[in-house]
């Protein structure tokens, strides 16, 4: 990628093309949108060149429409959607308790695929943020505990904060009730991958209203890249 830089205007010149032998196409595709985004997860993951392929773009809004995203660690994928892990008085945790609806990016540039969600977003029960939290190293479990997570914070606080609850909890650190999981439940799924000249393959999957969340019917659709 190359850039014209004026002192007041930054442009990106032309950019790369993509180059790859994959496809997708409706006929190709897993009949549910959780079972096609374990296979590409899984080849993410095994073939070894994508970095971070957990890492996603998180967005939520408020019920006024104002959106903020950012990028947070995918954990989970069960029957009903995606898991990730936050502070419950984060900005993005209050966003969804007043708006239970988000969006997520997964796009691993490597391999050109990307994946994208829309759905409602539930809590995860507290046994099962528990399980979670205790697999976890005992410092992030204690960062958790010390970051009152988008609160405004002077310099060196939160290592104050954590040097205490070190001492107070030692090795044995309980759950935070402000800390756990939330799981988006899709209503579409949509697949990517780059193609020459902007020409991308794009299968959407989009839930049937009627059907339920435990056994969802999906649609299949190509979009026009």
């Amino acid at each position: 990628m190359d850039l014209q830089i004026d002192p007041d205007h930054l442009k990106v010149l032309p950019h790369h093309q993509y180059i790859t032998p994959d496809a997708i196409a409706p006929s190709t595709v897993a009949p549910s949108p959780i079972d096609q985004f374990r296979t590409w997860f899984e080849e993410a993951v095994e073939g070894g060149k994508v970095q971070e392929p957990e890492a996603m773009s998180l967005s939520t809004s408020t019920p006024e429409g104002i959106p903020s995203s950012r990028m947070v660690l995918f954990k989970e994928l069960d029957h009903r959607g995606f898991v990730f892990f936050t502070n419950y008085t984060s900005r993005k945790s209050q966003e969804i308790l007043a708006n239970p609806h988000a969006a997520l990016v997964f796009y691993w540039r490597e391999v050109h695929r990307s994946v994208r969600v829309v759905g409602r977003v539930e809590k995860f029960s507290q046994e099962e943020s528990a399980e979670y939290f205790h697999s976890r190293p005992v410092g992030s479990q204690l960062g958790a505990w010390a970051s009152k997570q988008s609160s405004v914070v002077k310099d060196g606080e939160v290592h104050e904060r954590l040097k205490r609850l070190e001492q107070k909890f030692g090795q044995d650190v309980p759950l935070p009730e402000f800390w756990g999981g939330w799981r988006v439940v899709p209503n579409e799924v949509e697949f990517w991958i780059g193609k020459p000249s902007r020409l991308h393959d794009r299968v959407r999957y989009l839930r049937v209203p009627a059907s339920t969340d435990d056994n969802p019917e999906w649609k299949i659709e190509r979009l026009a890249p």
